[in-house]
């Protein structure tokens, strides 16, 4: 049976086929193995495994094995992926070497950061600290963090686009930037741990995507945008819809990860998204208008209050370019496309 995400997989490959040879034969440790980003790094590493005849692993660090092999079997079921039960923030260490290792778990509900922020807190700092411990202890030459653009605080509406050597940062007075403070000193973690212990750290400050695998009823506009319009609308825009955000299609997402694990700087944060912006109206528009979809209305629940200043969360991606040849491949328009396809089969 064909993969369906076979086009997507084959880009993948193309774009990141110079950089697997260094895996073959070695071990990847990988939390979060099993959420959006995780699903994505699976299918890219099966992929290149069986294409390349790598003879590499992965073992995954999840909670719930049983709920994931419901969710994607030929995920759960491969040979080459292995699964270690465990919480992030106290899992036992698995036996043996791992030479790379992929922290991308971490809760990024806002439900959960706005009810328990102390709970979200811990969980992206301590589960750091300790998958870093497990660094030193299996031998880990290279490191990946999942870091993200929340980090930066409330974009300024005077700077169209993010850079990495912005110094903006969360309110500290305001609980619900425990998520955005918890990336910031999971970062410091690893800035510590790569000076005292010779960890490789490499820093992805991850924006926002759209993909298979994207959950549809989490708190990404873009996700509820398609699960409306696959119910057949209409669209309902919580705000005035004027927000501007950007949206990276997740294979070339999982390009850009991949790559800055294998040849990104030490310490050298790198944003990862798109830097074509779009206000959340117009993004509603687009899905409601997909040609995978029939027409669907496009509702806007708070039209009056429109904000003074432009509200934006948008990537300045000039490092990735210029330092790892990195861009986005796939436009907006055929990533939704693409999802809502998914979604439909």
């Amino acid at each position: 049976m064909k993969n369906p995400l076979k086009d997507d997989l084959d880009h993948v490959l193309k774009y990141t086929k110079n950089l697997w040879e260094e895996v073959r034969n070695k071990r990847i440790f990988i939390t979060g193995g099993t959420g959006f980003f995780g699903c994505w790094l699976l299918e890219s590493f099966i992929w290149a495994n069986e294409k390349l005849n790598l003879n590499a692993e992965v073992l995954v660090l999840t909670r719930d094995y049983e709920k994931f092999k419901k969710k994607a079997p030929h995920l759960a079921l491969n040979p080459r992926i292995r699964f270690h039960i465990g919480d992030i923030r106290n899992f036992t260490f698995p036996e043996g070497q791992f030479e790379y290792i992929i922290h991308a778990a971490t809760e990024s509900s806002a439900k959960l950061n706005a009810e328990n922020p102390l709970l979200m807190f811990d969980t992206i700092v301590e589960g750091t600290r300790h998958t870093l411990e497990f660094a030193r202890h299996c031998g880990a030459s290279k490191f990946l963090l999942t870091s993200s653009g929340a980090v930066y605080g409330k974009q300024p509406p005077e700077l169209s686009h993010i850079p990495e050597d912005y110094n903006g940062a969360p309110d500290t007075m305001d609980p619900n930037s425990a998520y955005g403070e918890g990336k910031r000193v999971a970062e410091l973690l690893c800035a510590i741990y790569s000076r005292q212990y010779g960890i490789e750290c490499k820093i992805a400050r991850c924006f926002a995507f759209v993909g298979p695998y994207l959950p549809l009823d989490a708190h990404y506009a873009i996700g509820n945008f398609i699960r409306d319009a696959l119910k057949g609308g209409p669209i309902e825009i919580k705000g005035d819809g004027t927000p501007y955000r950007s949206y990276l299609y997740a294979a070339d997402l999982v390009i850009w990860l991949w790559t800055i694990l294998f040849k990104g700087e030490l310490c050298q944060p790198y944003n990862v998204g798109s830097e074509e912006d779009i206000t959340i109206t117009d993004l509603a528009k687009i899905i409601g208008e997909s040609s995978s979809v029939s027409p669907v209305e496009v509702k806007i629940n708070d039209s009056i209050n429109t904000p003074k200043n432009r509200d934006q969360y948008i990537p300045c991606t000039k490092r990735a370019s210029n330092e790892l040849k990195l861009g986005q491949k796939i436009d907006l328009i055929e990533g939704i496309e693409n999802t809502i396809v998914w979604e439909k089969r």
